[in-house]
């Protein structure tokens, strides 16, 4: 999760909102990301979909099913949708989201029995770290101020 945090804290660096994912099989790095969704003009470029593609493109497979991801908030429909067609193993996050979140705290995509693929879900991982990062990038802007 450390790592995700430096992701997002790159994500900050930039201007996006901060937050950042790693997927990891074996125990070892095969994917990174942070959002970029303003930087690419992109609404499919969070976090999670940036790390998604390139494990994919290490890995050389569109299924990463031996493969965890950590992220430092919980994941929005659209990405738990990514997640599921990943087959990921498990995704591990940080903070809730509970305005947007899909991995238990508004629905719960990443375990719906009528998916053909469930995830394991770990949450509240660093989670009083994760929710600063954010909550902090969020204060600032609402302030006028840049992060």
């Amino acid at each position: 999760m450390r790592h995700a945090l430096s992701q997002a804290r790159l994500a900050l660096e930039v201007g996006e909102v901060p937050v950042g994912a790693v997927i990891v099989s074996e125990g070892e790095l095969v994917g990174e990301g942070y959002n970029r969704t303003i930087t690419d003009r992109d609404p499919s470029a969070h976090a999670e979909i940036v790390a998604l593609r390139a494990a994919s493109l290490q890995m050389d497979n569109h299924r990463l099913p031996a493969c965890e991801m950590y992220v430092t908030i919980e994941p929005c429909a659209m990405c738990a949708g990514a997640l599921v067609q990943a087959r990921l193993s498990t995704l591990i996050y940080g903070a809730l989201d509970t305005k947007s979140g899909a991995a238990g705290s508004v629905m719960d995509v990443l375990r719906h029995r009528a998916l053909n693929h469930q995830c394991e879900v770990v949450g509240g991982i660093l989670q009083d770290e994760c929710s600063e990062l954010i909550q902090e990038f969020f204060k600032a802007r609402r302030a006028g101020t840049n992060c």
